[in-house]
């Protein structure tokens, strides 16, 4: 089965193709020390493995090494990814090739990748598309460019301040324990569906939830149109004010979204997103990436074991 992983700014593919093969055993030692940061035997064969799930050819210990100085550089520029933000990306990425996560977790398993390696994958390529999106931006000899410079530079092409809708959100989470999900999971989700279909607004949410067991609610606050998370997107959009998206069993359990408040909103902040998001598809982003590496790779101190 073939999957296509994208993640925010520039679009790095990744296809890998989800079969069982066995298992490989993994022994570890120092291969390279990057800039005092140790690459191990034991990532290199995972990234190997990695490769061929993905049908690809490629020297794992280069690959490695360049994900390393990429880390390195989004750490020097302010850029963390929590886990959180990788966890949510894992489970995007069961969902579209419609895997529990237990299953994804035993592919990478046996294919010798490893849940833990494509985790930090994904994680060093979302901060390297961030990293890519700050190059974008300054490539024209600037700094950093501001929200009211993009703001002007759009109006200067004849465009208008563009708008979105900002929503007020609240998340309710019916927590299953991984170790009852197999009991649990089908009750907790009928209980669920009931809160769901009593929801009318998010002022009465922690009243409704004080009944019950294991129940979060998390006020999320204000979130732009772009910025809503790919997997509730849709249902957020097509959601009236007031109401609630239909459940979704997730890694934490069972879970819906209410929709407290809408606006639409025409700012800066708004023109920034508008203007990254067009940048994000620029042609020459593998151009731009290769020589950013190259860059990093001749100021590095590589030592190989």
């Amino acid at each position: 089965m073939r999957k296509y992983l994208f993640s925010a700014g520039f679009a790095l593919l990744v296809a890998v193709s989800i079969t069982a093969v066995t298992r490989p055993v993994f022994a570890s030692e120092i291969k390279y020390v990057v800039n005092n940061i140790p690459i191990t035997t034991g990532d290199i064969q995972h990234r190997a493995a990695f490769l061929r799930l993905q049908h690809k050819k490629g020297d794992a210990g280069q690959e490695m090494i360049d994900q390393t100085l990429r880390m390195a550089e989004a750490r020097r520029l302010g850029i963390r990814i929590s886990d959180a933000q990788v966890d949510a990306a894992y489970q995007r990425f069961a969902t579209s090739n419609k895997m529990p996560l237990k299953q994804l977790d035993g592919a990478m398993a046996q294919s010798g990748v490893s849940k833990e390696h494509f985790k930090e994958f994904i994680r060093a390529q979302m901060a390297w598309n961030q990293a890519l999106t700050a190059r974008h931006r300054s490539s024209d000899g600037g700094g950093a460019i501001s929200e009211q410079d993009l703001v002007k530079r759009m109006l200067e092409k004849g465009g208008s301040k563009p708008s979105a809708t900002e929503y007020m959100l609240q998340q309710v989470i019916f927590v299953v324990p991984a170790a009852e999900r197999s009991a649990t999971l089908a009750k907790r989700k009928r209980e669920a569906d009931a809160m769901r279909a009593r929801f009318n607004g998010c002022n009465t949410t922690r009243e409704f939830a004080k009944g019950l067991m294991d129940v979060t609610v998390r006020d999320l606050g204000r979130v732009l149109a772009p910025q809503l998370p790919l997997d509730w997107a849709e249902q957020i959009k097509a959601t009236k004010v007031g109401g609630a998206t239909t459940t979704r069993e997730t890694d934490r359990g069972v879970e819906f979204i209410g929709i407290c408040s809408s606006r639409e909103v025409s700012d800066d902040k708004v023109a920034q997103m508008v203007f990254q998001n067009e940048g994000s598809s620029d042609k020459n982003a593998d151009e731009l990436s290769k020589k950013y590496v190259e860059e990093l790779r001749k100021k590095a101190r590589i030592i190989e074991r």
